[in-house]
């Protein structure tokens, strides 16, 4: 029989004592160094990010404004065939919630608040932030060229900066690659794209002069994903999820890659007829996120909470950076937004993608948010700008495609 040692009798007494009074003495140290005020506050290495509370809201309030949404819900969003989920919010409280229809339309699957939608250019409001975070922890310079980080890119004077607000000149990937490619079979991934801007810029058209003007660009999105990864070493899906989703416990979030197919629900047109997936789906950046209406909402609180982004970060991304036009429309980096002579802002993204729509609209100054989403295209999302009014005399013009490009086949498009 072996007898059993007790480990600390291999060391004489002082040694224990050591062992033991040596990590006590750093503990305190460290509590004499002093901790952040903030109980909110996270380090890189925070698993999870504690949201402040959300602030109180009166219940005469909170009654008033469920009532103007079940008013508008059932005269605007249910009469149009909405196959989806809604979320509004006020101060980070939920005062209006719904869900709606069938993730198959030909199956029992409900949707309910775990039911993840592809949130289409909505997307591009994360992979902003994302770029915003590496340049505020000092990662990169959003005024560099993107060539800087990708020495091939023979397209002079495009800038992170202008990748982020529509301005860099770029053709949009979603019209050149249904042209160019043949073999529509094979799906096409963020590196195809910046190979066909490299090797047959010959072939392209409509590329334009950097910061001329604004032209919404899905490539633009497509490559900051690119970055993104070369900045960080691992990959989009796994940063984004690294770096919000996990923390957030936005638990029903992902970005999609081709092993999810499996698990997510499809789309369809607004008749309800099925749309396919096709070969630009594995293209992520500017479209590609799933997720749902209470994780949106998580995100939504995170921007105002001033826990990740700093004042400046956010001034960054909430500043109109096209002025050709006068008018109250604008887009910031990552952000449509309206600005009114008051000076206050609505900052909003609207997304497209087959058949899956969505709208994320936040009111700054009112602390509000209104988050729709669904699977079965209908115009009704957009019109989600109509609740701009219950919380202020505000108006959002419509704006009904993000992201989805004219020029793709019938099939992929509403009618």
């Amino acid at each position: 029989m072996i007898p059993t040692i007790n480990p600390l009798r291999r060391f004489p007494a002082y040694m224990i004592f050591l062992c033991f009074l040596i990590p006590a003495c750093l503990g305190l140290l460290s509590a004499c160094q002093g901790t952040p005020d903030n109980k909110n506050f996270i380090s890189t290495d925070s698993i999870v990010i504690n949201l402040p509370d959300p602030q109180p809201l009166v219940e005469h309030e909170a009654k008033r404004l469920h009532t103007a949404c079940q008013t508008w819900y059932d005269s605007i969003l249910e009469k149009s065939g909405f196959n989806g989920g809604i979320v509004v919010a006020k101060n980070g409280n939920i005062v209006f919630e719904k869900y709606r229809g069938m993730g198959h339309l030909d199956r029992q699957d409900t949707i309910t608040a775990t039911t993840p939608f592809h949130i289409a250019s909505v997307s591009k409001t994360i992979t902003a932030m994302a770029v915003l975070k590496l340049w505020q922890d000092k990662k990169l310079n959003i005024d560099d060229e993107f060539s800087k980080y990708y020495p091939a890119f023979n397209y002079p004077g495009v800038t992170i900066r202008s990748l982020l607000n529509h301005r860099s000149g770029l053709p949009n990937y979603t019209h050149f690659m249904e042209e160019l490619i043949a073999d529509k079979k094979v799906y096409l991934h963020n590196q195809d794209v910046l190979d066909f801007l490299i090797n047959r810029k010959a072939e392209l058209k409509n590329i334009g002069t950097p910061n001329a003007r604004f032209a919404y660009c899905n490539t633009n999105y497509a490559l900051l994903a690119l970055l993104i990864e070369k900045i960080s070493g691992i990959s989009y899906p796994e940063y984004i999820a690294k770096n919000f989703f996990r923390p957030l416990q936005m638990d029903h979030s992902f970005v999609f890659v081709h092993a999810d197919s499996a698990r997510v629900i499809p789309s369809y047109d607004w008749r309800g007829g099925f749309i396919p997936i096709n070969f630009l789906d594995l293209v992520y950046g500017d479209k590609n996120i799933f997720s749902t209406a209470e994780d949106m909402l998580k995100w939504d609180r995170l921007l105002r909470s001033g826990i990740m982004f700093k004042p400046e970060t956010l001034e960054a991304a909430y500043t109109p950076y096209s002025n050709e036009k006068p008018g109250i429309r604008n887009y910031g980096l990552g952000w449509r937004m309206n600005i009114y002579p008051d000076g206050s802002k609505v900052i909003y993204h609207n997304g497209w993608w087959h058949g899956y729509n969505a709208s994320f609209i936040r009111l700054i100054n009112e602390n509000a948010t209104i988050i729709i989403m669904g699977n079965k295209f209908t115009k009704a999302i957009y019109k989600g700008k109509y609740l701009l009014s219950i919380f202020g005399n505000t108006y959002l013009p419509v704006e009904e495609e993000e992201g989805q490009s004219a020029k793709l086949p019938d099939s992929v498009m509403p009618k």
